[in-house]
C-alpha cells in the first residue's frame, strides 16, 4: 500500500484512528510477552524496524552479510517472504523461484548469500542450520518473538523518522518507538537525517551507526540520460532523488504502492512512453525483481549500495555479537 498522507502528520484522521491503534499496540505486546522464542546454537542478527516499510532493513542486511561472507561465515538470511506465496521454510532459488513465489526481498538476499523464506522463523532458521550456516542474518523480524536473536540493529530512515509518532493504523508505527528501541542494540540510521530523528533517539542511549545510500559504481553509466523512472517501494522520491543527484534528466517519474505487482500493460505503457521521448526506463533493483520476466529485457535496474560512514561501528557491534554467542 501508498503510505497515507497522514502517517506523517496528526490531524483529524490519524486522532480518529488512535483507539484502534491502542488496540493494535496490545495485541503486539501481548505476543511479545506470552511467545517462547526458540535459542538458535548459531548467531542471529536481526535487521528490523519501527515504521511499515521504506526504511532500508534489505540493504542494511545485504551489506553486513557482505561483511560477514568477507571474514569466512557462513552466513545464511532468513525472511518472512512478504509478498510471495510460499510459507516456507524454502530455500531461494533464483533459477526458478520468482517474486511472486518468494517476495522481492529474498531474490536480492540470495545474490550475496543462501536466504531462506519461511513464515516459522523458527522453523526457517532451523532449516538454514541443517544446511550449513554459522550465522543467519534475519531480514526484518524485530516485532516477531519466535526466534531469540543475538544483535537486534532497528533501520531508521532519516528522512521520514518516526512519522507522525503513532502506532497503525494512525501512523507508521508497528509499536511504540520506545518499546521497539527497548529490544535493540543499536540503531542504524540512514542519512541525510532531513527529519532530525537523531535528536529525539539521543536520549535512548543505544549506540547510532551512520549510513548512506549511496549508487553503485555501475549506475554511472546512467549519468545524463534522460530516463522515465519508476518504483514501488516505501519511499518512491528517494530514488528519484538520487537519479536527479548524479545527472539523470527525468522525463516521468511515477511511484507506485510499496510492493507493487507491475502488469505486463503497465510496463508496456512506461517503456512506449520512454521509447517516444528517447529515454531509458528505469527502476530500482527492488522493483526489477518484480518485473515480468519477458519485462526485464526492456527496464534497467539501477544499483546501489549502503555505505557506512563508520565501518569499525558496526564491526564492533557484529563482533560482539558474535563472541557472545560462542
Amino acid at each position: 500500500m501508498r503510505a497515507p498522507d497522514y502517517f506523517a502528520r496528526r490531524d483529524g484522521v490519524s486522532q480518529a484512528l488512535s483507539p484502534l491503534s491502542g488496540l493494535y499496540a496490545a495485541v503486539s505486546r501481548l505476543r511479545q510477552r506470552w511467545t517462547k522464542p526458540w535459542q538458535a546454537p548459531v548467531p542471529v542478527i536481526c535487521i528490523g524496524n519501527i515504521t511499515a516499510g521504506g526504511a532500508g532493513k534489505t540493504p542494511v542486511a545485504l551489506a553486513l552479510g557482505a561483511l560477514l561472507r568477507e571474514r569466512d561465515h557462513d552466513v545464511h538470511f532468513l525472511s518472512r517472504g512478504y509478498g510471495g506465496r510460499l510459507r516456507g521454510p524454502t530455500r531461494v532459488d533464483r533459477t526458478k523461484h520468482t517474486a511472486q513465489d518468494v517476495g522481492d526481498e529474498p531474490l536480492l538476499l540470495a545474490e550475496v548469500a543462501p536466504a531462506w523464506i519461511a513464515r516459522n522463523r523458527a522453523a526457517g532458521a532451523k532449516a538454514a542450520i541443517a544446511a550449513g550456516a554459522s550465522v543467519i542474518v534475519m531480514d526484518d523480524g524485530l516485532q516477531n518473538p519466535t526466534l531469540a536473536k543475538s544483535l537486534s540493529l532497528v533501520v531508521v530512515d532519516g528522512g521520514s523518522g518516526f512519522g507522525n509518532g503513532r502506532v497503525l493504523p494512525a501512523g507508521p508505527l508497528r509499536e511504540p518507538v520506545d518499546e521497539g528501541l527497548a529490544r535493540a542494540d543499536a540503531v542504524v540510521l540512514i542519512e541525510p537525517d532531513s527529519s532530525g530523528v537523531a535528536a529525539t533517539l539521543e536520549p535512548q542511549t543505544l549506540p547510532i551507526v551512520r549510513a548512506r545510500m549511496i549508487p553503485a559504481v555501475a549506475a554511472e553509466r546512467f549519468a545524463g540520460r534522460n530516463v522515465v523512472a519508476f518504483a514501488g517501494i516505501g519511499r518512491p522520491e528517494k530514488f528519484f532523488a538520487t537519479l536527479e543527484e548524479i545527472g539523470c534528466r527525468l522525463i516521468i517519474k511515477r511511484g507506485f504502492p510499496d510492493h507493487h505487482t507491475f502488469t505486463p500493460d503497465e510496463i508496456m505503457r512506461l517503456v512506449e512512453t520512454a521509447r517516444a521521448a528517447g529515454a531509458t526506463p528505469v527502476t530500482t533493483t527492488k522493483d526489477f525483481a518484480r518485473l515480468p520476466r519477458e519485462a526485464q529485457v526492456m527496464v534497467e535496474p539501477f544499483p546501489v549500495l549502503l555505505e557506512w560512514r563508520n565501518p569499525q561501528e558496526i564491526k564492533g557491534l557484529v563482533d560482539g555479537a558474535l563472541l557472545e554467542s560462542v
